[in-house]
C-alpha cells in the first residue's frame, strides 16, 4: 500500500513540475514577444533629414565625368 501511495505522490511531483515548467516557458515568450527586437538603439538612429544610404544615393548629383 505504501508503495502505491508514493508512486501516486511522485506521479503528482512530475505533473505539477511539468505544469509550473510550461507556465514559466509561456511567461518568457511572452516577455520575448513584448521586446521589438528589430529595432535599432536610439543611439544608432540617424538625425531627421538623414535618409539611408540608398536614399542618400539617389539624391547625389552628378558634378563630373568620370573618363
Amino acid at each position: 500500500m505504501e508503495a502505491l501511495i508514493t508512486i501516486a505522490v511522485i506521479a503528482l511531483l512530475i505533473g505539477l513540475g511539468m505544469r509550473l515548467i510550461h507556465r514559466l516557458n509561456a511567461q518568457h515568450e511572452e516577455r520575448i514577444a513584448a521586446h521589438h527586437f528589430g529595432e535599432p538603439f536610439p543611439a544608432l538612429r540617424r538625425p531627421p533629414g538623414h535618409g539611408t544610404p540608398t536614399e542618400q544615393a539617389a539624391r547625389r548629383k552628378v558634378t563630373g565625368t568620370w573618363p
